[in-house]
């Protein structure tokens, strides 16, 4: 695992790609308009709100966002857009977790699998005083370069989005 530095520069890198139609959408609607004093900040800030909401709305799971409209006391039979934006910041926070668990998971059992074959092989092998990490470990790391894993975890990421 790469140090916390890397993971999260990475992460800030491509929340800024997934983010960029709706960033240039906010810039278009909102801030270039507020900096060339044509709205007021209150009209920018409902003017941004539109885009995010969106966004947010495109990619929340609606189990998620029942839960967190339910828990804010919203009435269930108005419109999905109709929620508020605390409720739907965190429903989609809950809906990427879920995600992240889920992408974690699947790449998680590869991995396992190469452990119970390496186990298997050194104990019919009779090299039961050697460590599976030690052969296994390797093995992993050149599976993961080999299969440009980073490369194939960032692209899942952004398509999830688009």
């Amino acid at each position: 695992m790469p140090p916390n530095q890397v993971v999260v520069g990475l992460a800030l890198l491509l929340s800024l790609v997934v983010m960029a139609p709706t960033f240039n959408k906010i810039q278009d609607q909102s801030l270039k308009p507020l900096l060339d004093d044509k709205i007021t900040v209150t009209q920018a800030i409902e003017r941004a709100e539109g885009p995010m909401r969106d966004f947010l709305l495109k990619n929340t799971r609606d189990e998620e966002l029942s839960a967190m409209r339910s828990i804010a006391g919203e009435n269930p039979d108005t419109a999905a857009s109709k929620t508020g934006f605390i409720p739907l910041v965190t429903a989609f926070v809950l809906s990427e977790l879920r995600t992240a668990f889920t992408l974690g998971f699947l790449i998680f059992i590869p991995f396992l699998i190469i452990d119970l074959i390496v186990s298997s092989v050194l104990m019919s092998l009779g090299l039961m005083f050697l460590p599976p990490t030690f052969v296994s470990l390797p093995l992993k790391l050149l599976l993961f370069v080999l299969l440009g894993g980073w490369t194939l975890i960032a692209e899942t990421v952004v398509r999830s989005f688009a």
